[in-house]
């Protein structure tokens, strides 16, 4: 496991990528664009002010795979930008004043997190990438309960009720995704890797 660390830790996806500043500022950007993108795909949940969205597993994802630096500016990028008026928040909306807006800031959060995670192998089985993407939620929900609560002056159990429990199934779901792609991706990347290093050392 020594020939996949990068220093004294693990390498994350994004490290496989060349270039180290240009990287850096492509996959910061590319991971907010993307997490623009996924923001669009909406489903309206009976009984709750926030709409389900692509933009959670989007913004987990884009953590994982970055490390916790550059998936906390990727996340913070997002945020920022949509706060300054760039409609790619849900529904091409934007600004930090809808009932759902703490949800955005808590992918800030969760991306630092899940990234720190995946920098100690925390994306490399299904179990250890699912336990990392349920904190993850953890963290977005306790931003995004919290803004729901002070926004809507709803009780804890109301906040819980409406911005938590509609979405349990369906980031179940995207937990079960994210724990076959993620590890699946290293499993094919992991034996290039030990050959590019042994070609290297020989």
């Amino acid at each position: 496991m020594s020939s996949l660390s990068v220093a004294d830790r693990r390498v994350v996806l994004a490290d496989l990528v060349p270039g180290a500043l240009v990287r850096d500022a492509i996959l910061v950007a590319g991971g907010a664009a993307l997490t623009g993108a996924a923001a669009q795909i909406m489903i309206p949940v009976p009984g709750s002010p926030v709409p389900m969205t692509g933009q959670t597993f989007a913004a987990l994802l884009v953590g994982t795979a970055l490390d916790w630096k550059r998936g906390a500016l990727s996340m913070a990028l997002y945020l920022a930008v949509g706060a300054a008026g760039f409609g790619w928040f849900q529904n091409g909306s934007s600004g930090l004043f809808g009932l759902s807006a703490g949800y955005i800031v808590g992918f800030v959060f969760a991306g630092a997190l899940v990234g720190a995670l995946a920098g100690r192998g925390g994306d490399r089985t299904p179990l250890r990438t699912a336990g990392t993407m349920v904190l993850g939620n953890l963290v977005i929900y306790s931003f995004g309960v919290s803004w729901l609560m002070a926004s809507a002056g709803y009780s804890l159990s109301t906040g819980l009720e409406r911005g938590v429990v509609p979405f349990l199934i369906g980031d179940a779901l995207k937990i079960a995704i994210a724990a076959a792609l993620l590890p699946g991706t290293w499993a094919l990347v992991s034996p290039l890797l030990e050959d590019k290093h042994s070609r290297k050392d020989a």
